[in-house]
């Protein structure tokens, strides 16, 4: 059966975009005759608000939306997603990494012609080994090995208006764009990249629907999934809610909040109609 899902954190207020993002995933789910789930994001413990949570249940139900119940919360999911990252470590995959923000920028601030932008992690931690990890370390994959590890057959299926067809992983291309990738790290615990796909694997996620910006992160997941023995979903990545200057809409921009439409007086099928889905 056809599953599919909205995964938000709540560290604001839906906005436009996400109604989008939400309905689309609702009505691919209601056109399959599958299901729709709706996954709370929350390792963030310093950003994520109870209010901001009730907040997405409140908006997404006004617009009309249903989902499974009970809704995933990662915070009650922290243990799976340690022994998922154990099981990495425990593969040889990882490294402890100390390099804070200005480290980074330091050492690739005179990237040479023609090396990817923007610059991706130069390897300082990579040879510590992971019993050199002390408090505070950030936990990184080591992208060469763990696509050596994998196999360079990997593929993913993609469905959006951008990307369709299959893709197959670069062995050389992917580790010049998508770092030494954050697996974990002490402020906000296990990283994006791995609770997505153990998560999708959980909910049994048969194609995942989100924005075009995440398109380039899905090698990624592609890979995590092949390392972890998790099942590979297909992908849909849509077009993105814009501004009126082109810019991608983020949570700071309230003033298209759906719940500031809801306070003015707006209906669900404005909604849709100012986002193209009616």
């Amino acid at each position: 059966m056809y599953r599919t899902r909205f995964a938000p954190s709540p560290t604001g207020l839906l906005h436009l975009g996400h109604a989008y993002s939400a309905i689309l995933a609702h009505d691919r789910a209601t056109a399959a005759g599958g299901a729709f789930l709706l996954r709370i994001e929350d390792t963030d413990r310093a950003r994520c608000r109870p209010a901001f949570e009730q907040a997405i249940y409140d908006d997404l139900h006004w617009l009309g939306l249903r989902w499974e119940t009970p809704v995933l919360r990662q915070s009650d999911h922290l243990p799976d997603y340690e022994a998922a990252l154990d099981r990495l470590i425990a593969m040889g995959l990882c490294y402890p990494c100390r390099c804070t923000r200005a480290d980074i920028a330091a050492a690739t601030a005179a990237p040479q012609e023609g090396a990817p932008h923007p610059p991706v992690y130069p390897g300082t931690c990579r040879a510590r080994p992971m019993g050199d990890r002390q408090p505070g370390d950030a936990i990184r994959l080591d992208m060469a090995r763990a696509l050596a590890l994998a196999g360079s057959a990997l593929t993913f299926t993609e469905s959006g208006p951008a990307h369709s067809g299959t893709h197959r992983l670069s062995d050389t291309h992917l580790p010049q764009t998508a770092d030494d990738i954050v697996l974990s790290r002490k402020d906000i615990g296990p990283a994006y990249h791995l609770t997505v796909v153990v998560d999708d694997a959980r909910q049994s996620i048969t194609e995942v629907v989100r924005g075009d910006d995440l398109f380039d992160a899905t090698p990624i997941h592609r890979l995590l999934q092949a390392l972890l023995d998790l099942p590979t979903p297909a992908y849909h990545h849509h077009r993105l809610i814009r501004d009126a200057t082109g810019k991608r809409l983020a949570k700071r921009d309230d003033a298209r909040a759906i719940s500031r439409y809801r306070a003015e007086g707006a209906t669900p099928l404005d909604i849709r109609r100012i986002i193209g889905l009616a």
